[in-house]
């Protein structure tokens, strides 16, 4: 042990479950007052409220080497934050399940390519009502060669300790500093960063690649971890692959007696594998009282979520279903059309990037968004793009055209000019002229047609479903498709729909013919809508009753698979 570990004893102070038993006490740790502030270890990092993790690094090689006094032992049964450790191999996917869990594209760094997270670094996971800190979560680097450091152990320490004595003698040896003044042939450091983090924390979950075989080096590290003496749960990780190796992987883990395991796909997220999770680790825990409270506010705040994600739809729909510009009937309606088509489309990009905030996805370069995909890419006025959702068609227009040419004809007679005009740019929108006023004025009226909200409605539906089966380490727009989903997101479904029986249509929320009675009520309120009156604020008081009700109904709509 070199001299400069004796001298920083004294310097930092674990306050792990078994951080007393995990180094050697000072002559005079004794005279420590016990109520003296715990300076944060090398594992330490400071985390922000709206838990932006900030790492404090690693600025000198007496913070990264020294082992600390013993203190008083503090643990989550005092009503301390759980101190969790996420470790296992490199590149196995830790960083990105806690992205997930911390519902953060920001947090650490996820790459394809081994050792991506070189230092620990700390988040917080807090009640979203009073701001408790509940759990301490540390993303440690990955274990690099654990079957050279189990050979190390086996040669250098002896077999009748204990586990954590002979981690406590590895991370006083030289081999565990890292430093370059050090001329040896071995260089366990990353390594020694994460026993440190295990001698500190209460319990750790061991994150498998669910695509990987079992190995040995995998054994090797499982050996060493149980040499800490905390509570590990094995998490299996990217278990929506083909190549799964899940069976094979809880045969190893029962001959270690690790029988308690659970799956978190952080890319395929569930919400049930989440709760499934913090339960199981929940059982390991004498107290566990920080768990149970951290379940039922998180249950509580994902149910919330969809409220405020439907809540933003509803609005949404009726301010498209509100929109009405008049013309005279002489005029030419396709500037008109035009600039309503745009509107719309301004309108839905700013909904779907709401829903996309809510659920903390950003559209940056950090994580890729759904909006990547074709499927929103595509104009919703696209007749072509209505067929692809199995809406109805007839003689190659769009349906809202045709229907706003029946009641131009029903009301006036023949207005065959107008009615030619809007089958002509399939423009999703209808033509009404059934009052007796517009009949005396000679007033048109244009709407956006039944057929464009149904699209509308279903492809946000789509986008909200997919947001909350999509992990935060996803880095491609297609993967946010979940296991099972039969949605029309990317995929033209042309060939597969039955147009004889739209009610029995599987694709869309509901027949163009049957809309929600607030949608239609909505036609007849010009006022409720931003895009007709450019009083955004006032538009939306007026149709929030109206939007909390619509919600309800979307979240009653069950798609058909």
């Amino acid at each position: 042990m070199n001299n400069d570990n004796n001298n920083n004893h004294e310097n930092n102070k674990p306050a792990g479950l078994f951080a007393d038993k995990a180094y050697e006490p000072t002559p005079d740790a004794s005279s420590t007052s016990s109520d003296n502030i715990l300076k944060p270890t090398v594992a330490q990092s400071i985390a922000t409220q709206d838990n932006q993790p900030v790492s404090t690094g690693e600025s000198s090689a007496s913070a990264t080497t020294a082992p600390v006094s013993r203190v008083t032992k503090k643990t989550i049964a005092s009503g301390e934050p759980l101190k969790l450790a996420v470790v296992g191999h490199t590149n196995t996917g830790k960083t990105s399940i806690l992205r997930t869990l911390l519902r953060d594209v920001y947090f650490g760094e996820v790459k394809n390519e081994a050792a991506t997270t070189r230092h620990v670094e700390q988040a917080q996971l807090t009640d979203s009502q009073t701001g408790e800190v509940l759990v301490a979560l540390y993303d440690t680097p990955g274990l690099e060669d654990a079957s050279g450091l189990m050979d190390w152990l086996e040669d250098n320490t002896a077999s009748r300790r204990d586990g954590i004595e002979r981690l406590q003698q590895f991370l006083a040896a030289d081999v565990a500093q890292g430093s370059d003044s050090y001329d040896l042939p071995y260089d366990y450091s990353q390594e020694a960063k994460v026993i440190r983090q295990l001698l500190t924390s209460d319990m750790a979950i061991y994150v498998v690649d669910a695509r990987e075989p079992v190995l040995g080096k995998y054994k090797d590290e499982l050996a060493i971890l149980s040499w800490a003496a905390i509570p590990v749960m094995p998490v299996f990780n990217f278990t929506d692959s083909q190549n799964a190796n899940i069976d094979d992987w809880q045969t190893m883990l029962a001959r270690r007696n690790l029988h308690i395991s659970t799956r978190f796909d952080s890319v395929a997220f569930e919400f049930e594998d989440e709760m499934r999770l913090w339960k199981n680790l929940a059982t390991m825990l004498t107290h566990s009282e920080m768990l149970e409270q951290l379940m039922q506010r998180r249950t509580e705040d994902w149910a919330q979520l969809y409220d405020e994600a439907n809540i933003i739809i509803a609005d949404f729909l009726l301010n498209v279903a509100a929109f009405v510009r008049e013309i005279n009937e002489d005029d030419d309606p396709l500037p008109v059309l035009q600039q309503m088509q745009e509107a719309v489309r301004q309108s839905e990009r700013a909904m779907q990037h709401n829903l996309l905030n809510l659920y903390k996805f950003y559209d940056n370069a950090v994580a890729a968004t759904p909006l990547e995909l074709q499927a929103y890419q595509q104009d919703p006025f696209d007749p072509e793009l209505l067929k692809s959702y199995g809406i109805r068609t007839t003689s190659g227009a769009a349906a809202g055209a045709l229907l706003g040419l029946g009641i131009d004809a029903a009301a006036l007679g023949t207005t065959l000019g107008l009615g030619a005009a809007i089958g002509g740019i399939a423009g999703g929108l209808l033509s009404n002229t059934s009052s007796i006023a517009d009949r005396i004025t000679g007033v048109k009226r244009l709407y956006i047609d039944p057929a464009t909200l149904t699209l509308l409605a279903t492809r946000a539906l789509d986008l909200l479903t997919a947001l909350r089966h999509r992990g935060h380490a996803a880095t491609d727009a297609t993967q946010l498709l979940y296991k099972g989903e039969n949605s029309s997101l990317g995929t033209s479904l042309t060939n597969d729909i039955n147009h004889e029986d739209e009610d029995n249509n599987p694709i869309t929320v509901w027949p163009t013919h049957k809309l929600p009675s607030e949608l239609k009520k909505a036609r007849g309120k010009p006022q409720w809508s931003s895009l007709s009156s450019g009083k955004s604020e006032q538009a939306q008081l007026l149709r929030t009753d109206m939007a909390w009700s619509l919600s309800g109904k979307l979240q009653s709509y069950k798609r058909k698979s």
